[in-house]
């Protein structure tokens, strides 16, 4: 019954975020999170282990359908932009991040290196659910926007690697399972197409989502994350999926309508709000220096690269979503490592049933 009374809330609440959404002219994603908000504090409902699973499915099938959406051609003729503008969005507020909160709320050194972490990313499922909404995926500025982003969260995951994660004989095995998947899929995708396209069971959506379900996998057992690998393998059916536009629709409507809401709604659910007023002060100081960061890299290139798009780069750019409980276990991070710091970055207590 509990896990019935936990769907059946969580049906409601992605019913309610749509026609909100549509009534107040803001993108779903932000009305989902904040609907997830009330839900953990105020309705007293709890993560379980399925929505869990939903949430990252629906994180890797955005990060799979954004790729889709880059034109290959614009991403080389717009590297340089792409490289330059993703490339600041995250080098500038991880080292913005990371020096003042070591040096003006003086953590350990450790756990400033976590807030430089996650301080840097960008939310490529809110950018893509955003563009998706205004029309934008289809225009060059929307596609410089996913490839740059993707270039942000490249940096991200490197460095978090680099710095904390350490490395499993499962790794390889996911680095190889990846590798075959992002070659052998969009090789096959032509003959799939033309055998199984345009039937009401939908062979092709199901292909895409078993091949992403491999790489969650690996991901796991490799103790690390499938955002990368279902990106790249997006990119590479891009030309498949611009010469079938009603697949890639019906592929949206099914992520949009199923499998994103959960994504969206447990992030909110993870915040607690007595956990927020409690450190309100800290939390503002952190999100101006994100915020400051992002500006200070983002806007400058954007001038440069798409002036007439600029600021509406920067502040679409400047969106990010943190889920910092899977790094902050100490078994990844190292033995003795201080992470002081990663428990306030979190803004969410450890609550019955969620993470």
């Amino acid at each position: 019954m509990a896990d019935a009374w936990v769907a059946m809330v969580m049906g409601l609440l992605i019913f309610a975020g749509s026609l909100l959404s549509v009534e107040m002219g803001i993108s779903v994603a932000l009305i989902e999170i904040v609907l997830g908000v009330v839900a953990g504090n105020l309705l007293s409902v709890h993560t379980t282990p399925w929505i869990d699973y939903l949430a990252g499915f629906g994180s890797i099938v955005l990060t799979f359908l954004a790729g889709a959406e880059v034109d290959t051609d614009v991403l080389r003729d717009q590297f340089r932009a792409s490289l330059v503008i993703g490339g600041l969005s995250f080098m500038l507020p991880f080292l913005g991040a990371w020096g003042m909160v070591l040096w003006v709320l003086h953590w350990s050194p450790e756990a400033a290196k976590i807030a430089g972490v996650a301080l840097s990313t960008t939310s490529l499922a809110v950018v893509y659910a955003v563009l998706v909404e205004t029309g934008l995926t289809n225009r060059p500025i929307g596609k410089l926007i996913m490839a740059s982003t993707f270039i942000t969260d490249f940096g991200t995951a490197a460095a978090l690697s680099i710095m904390f994660v350490r490395p499993t004989p499962w790794i390889f095995v996911f680095l190889l399972a990846s590798a075959v998947i992002v070659l052998i899929v969009p090789s096959l995708q032509p003959w799939f197409f033309r055998r199984y396209g345009s039937r009401v069971i939908e062979p092709e959506i199901k292909g895409a989502f078993a091949a992403l379900l491999v790489l969650m996998y690996f991901a796991r057992l490799a103790e690390s994350h499938a955002v990368l690998p279902a990106f790249v393998l997006g990119l590479a059916v891009s030309r498949i999926f611009a010469a079938h536009r009603p697949e890639q629709q019906r592929f949206r409507v099914v992520a949009f309508a199923m499998l994103t809401p959960f994504f969206f709604i447990k992030a909110g659910m993870n915040v607690a709000l007595p956990a927020v007023y409690a450190n309100l002060g800290g939390l503002a100081f952190l999100f101006a220096v994100k915020i400051a960061a992002k500006f200070a890299g983002i806007l400058p290139a954007a001038r440069r690269y798409v002036p007439a798009h600029a600021v509406y780069t920067t502040l679409l750019m400047s969106t990010g979503l943190t889920f910092a409980q899977r790094w902050f276990d100490p078994r990844r991070i190292g033995p003795g490592a201080d992470t002081s710091g990663a428990r306030f970055l979190e803004a969410a207590p450890a609550r019955e049933g969620g993470k």
